[in-house]
């Protein structure tokens, strides 16, 4: 296992972590912040140690060293209100100095990079909307807190979009709950398939979506994205046999002119997506019931 760290350890705590059952680990040794930073972009590592008093620690880089490796903080004296600012940056475990030593050290170790694993297994699980495979709405939530706290750095506008679906329950009614089952699982295919890898598409609720543009060079990008994805939702869909379709309402936040905390940013795309009127067939998931004849459905299969 891989240790990094920024931390002062002894020689017998190092010999001691490289022997040690627990491990053995591998230990290797940054100079300053941003050594740590450019080392934790390059490669992964099982856990990370962090002195607190770091020059120039910033809180973009506890939650960059948080983000895949178990954390741990040495802290002179830490004091129970410092303790849990560290836990809730994503730090496993809070060490006083004097708990570098080599008897127990591997142990304290060992036992952040078990539950770092845990913690990550069971925000899968959690995180996960089972019938699409997307991410669930606190998933999304911490990507974009990850972001933000990294733009402390590197300052960038980023955007969040919510597109509410209207005639998921339309189907649902008509044709039943797998044909809207299968409906939403080819809105979210098109979603996806609308926007960059480096992009997050989340399922945020039975009737509505989010897509994280986590990149922008202009604040104008997210709209015409947004316009994108109307188009792309606006050709029927075939689900059974029927030409199914949705409209779609679109609510946009943005960093930084609209906020700089992840919820505010996703809840006042949500509360625009709400409010504005629906693009589309106006709910309806079969043309015949406004009467007239339907285009063709995509190919989503």
């Amino acid at each position: 296992m891989r240790i990094l760290t920024l931390a002062d350890l002894s020689a017998d705590a190092t010999a001691a972590l490289q022997a040690s059952p627990f491990g053995p680990f591998t230990v290797e040794a940054c100079q300053d912040i941003d050594q740590l930073g450019e080392r934790l972009e390059a490669d992964a590592f099982d856990a990370v140690l962090l002195d607190a008093v770091t020059p120039n620690l910033t809180q973009a880089a506890v939650v960059q060293a948080a983000a895949d490796s178990a954390l741990l903080i040495v802290s002179g004296s830490p004091d129970p209100a410092a303790t849990i600012e560290w836990l809730e940056l994503g730090a496993q475990n809070v060490l006083a100095r004097d708990d570098l030593v080599a008897a127990y050290l591997p142990q304290r170790i060992r036992i952040a990079i078990e539950r770092k694993r845990l913690e990550s297994e069971a925000r899968k699980a959690y995180a996960t909307d089972l019938e699409t495979g997307l991410p669930h709405q606190q998933q999304l939530i911490e990507h974009m807190s990850h972001l933000l706290a990294l733009r402390e750095r590197e300052p960038s506008p980023m955007a969040v979009l919510v597109l509410r679906i209207e005639g998921l329950s339309t189907t649902e009614v008509r044709l039943g709950r797998e044909a809207a089952n299968v409906l939403r699982r080819k809105v979210a295919v098109r979603l996806r398939a609308g926007v960059r890898a480096s992009d997050v598409v989340a399922a945020i609720g039975t009737e509505s979506f989010a897509v994280l543009l986590a990149s922008i060079l202009t604040p104008a990008d997210a709209p015409r994205v947004g316009t994108k994805l109307l188009m792309a939702l606006s050709a029927p869909f075939n689900v059974t046999g029927n030409d199914l379709s949705v409209a779609v309402a679109l609510g946009i936040g943005q960093y930084p002119q609209d906020g700089a905390h992840p919820d505010g940013l996703l809840h006042r795309a949500i509360g625009l997506a709400a409010s504005a009127p629906a693009q589309g067939r106006a709910g309806l998931s079969n043309f015949q019931e406004a009467g007239g004849r339907t285009p063709g459905a995509a190919n989503d299969e």
